[in-house]
């Protein structure tokens, strides 16, 4: 059935996760583009940054496991709802992070706590709530596709919201920098911060679910449960039920659990790490601050979004000869994760010109994206609906401990070399582990899920 005949209301819904999506990355990445500022300002070392980060995806790590679980009993669309709240509030905290810093660090020494950075403390502060919220983005997303799509449609979709990344990763630096020099680093945070409240209106204006949705249409929702048992309203609600007693520890005694899971334990933190440190990366390397970032971030950004795209298009290719969904996927994946390769000429070539790293960093952050695009559809080809936001969720918690991982590691080894004298030697090791995390991570998937296999609950 054609996509003309069926009708295109579920793109409208790809479009709400898109924005929302891209409204997620802005708030996320206001600070990584003010880091060469405000170290400067408040004296902070890498360590101090890598602390700053790690606490957003150490409690985006945790809250990723209860967010899961949350949209699932609360449903999308009250579930999306609640994240977006929360990490808009988080997002607007960091402006005030200096008075709640002073506000904290009285109380600590009351308690008879040792003293710290009163900047670093409140931006901790800030960072974790802000990865509280956030955390809800994508159980919410994937939820949200798995109700509005048919399976051979999912990764495509996906790759479409999950492009949402990438714009929100080009807008930042082209307007971050601006706010921040115009009225002050407070307003970059209180603006971008406020983007999210207007993304509401559209949410509770559009959606539903699709078999409360009055703007799709019988063929329409038809085309979304042709590769599955059309479910009556009355089964969807019971499933939602049952989805409250598939316990955490049930999911876990699956293999496809753990492939989800480790899968993202050794490549989310890859993204966090060209996310977060590349600003400090341009300055520390090759002098670029301000305003003078903006056109190469947004150009290795812009490249992410072919990832994205291609990528959730990419195993539709496999699927179409035959390829049961995951086994299409997996296929598609391992060629995938041949590409960050070329991470590994980066620094050997960097003494030509910054471009070259930029636009060998962007063929692997574009990779990661298309990577992103469809480990995440693997759980929805081979989980029930029901647990869905649950698995998500516990993928996303070891995604999240990754990228602890990777934050803390790069600002060890950048404090060490800096001490050396030879901070690129410390920039070296860390893109020798983007390069080859996606192999090792095919492998580890591969091992434990040959070939697909239904969940049977």
């Amino acid at each position: 059935m054609s996509q003309t005949k069926t009708g295109n209301y579920r793109w409208v819904v790809c479009g709400l996760l898109f924005f929302a999506t891209t409204i997620n990355y802005l708030d996320r990445q206001v600070l990584s583009l003010l880091h060469p500022m405000l170290e400067e300002q408040f004296g902070w070392s890498n360590k101090d940054y890598a602390a700053i980060t790690s606490a957003f995806q150490f409690v985006y790590a945790i809250s990723m496991l209860f967010a899961g679980r949350i949209i699932d009993r609360l449903g999308t669309k009250n579930g999306y709802t609640l994240a977006l709240v929360v990490w808009s509030l988080g997002a607007i905290l960091h402006a005030f992070a200096l008075p709640l810093g002073e506000g904290l660090m009285r109380i600590l020494g009351n308690l008879g706590f040792a003293a710290m950075s009163v900047s670093v403390l409140g931006f901790i502060v800030a960072r974790a709530a802000l990865g509280f919220g956030e955390s809800g983005n994508f159980p919410a997303a994937i939820k949200a596709t798995a109700e509005y799509f048919p399976k051979r449609e999912r990764a495509l979709a996906t790759g479409v919201f999950n492009s949402g990344t990438n714009v929100g990763a080009i807008l930042a630096p082209l307007t971050v920098p601006w706010i921040a020099a115009t009225w002050g680093w407070q307003s970059a945070f209180l603006i971008i911060g406020a983007v999210g409240f207007l993304w509401l209106i559209f949410w509770f204006w559009l959606y539903e679910k699709p078999e409360k949705q009055k703007r799709l249409s019988k063929s329409e929702l038809e085309h979304i449960y042709s590769d599955e048992p059309r479910a009556s309203e009355q089964s969807t609600l019971q499933e939602e039920k049952q989805a409250e007693k598939v316990s955490w520890l049930k999911l876990l005694t699956f293999r496809q659990t753990w492939a989800f899971a480790l899968g993202k334990f050794l490549t989310d933190g890859i993204w966090w790490f060209f996310l977060f440190w590349l600003p400090g990366y341009l300055k520390s390397q090759y002098g670029l601050t301000g305003t003078d970032i903006m056109l190469p971030l947004a150009v290795l950004y812009s490249m992410t979004m072919f990832g994205s795209i291609g990528g959730g298009w990419f195993p539709m290719y496999f699927i179409k000869k035959g390829y049961l969904p995951y086994d299409g996927r997996m296929r598609a994946m391992l060629i995938i994760a041949l590409f960050p390769l070329v991470v590994l000429a980066a620094q050997p070539l960097g003494h030509l010109s910054y471009w070259l790293p930029v636009l060998l960093i962007g063929v692997g952050a574009s990779a990661h994206q298309a990577w992103s695009a469809n480990i995440f559809t693997t759980v929805s080809d081979m989980f029930p609906k029901k647990t869905v936001g649950s698995v998500t969720g516990i993928g996303g918690m070891a995604g999240g401990m990754g990228g602890v991982v990777v934050s803390l590691l790069g600002g060890t080894l950048f404090d060490h070399y800096k001490a050396l004298g030879h901070i690129e030697t410390g920039y070296t090791i860390m893109f020798t582990i983007c390069a080859v995390a996606y192999l090792i991570a095919w492998s580890v998937m591969k091992l434990l899920v040959p070939k697909m296999k239904l969940v049977n609950l």
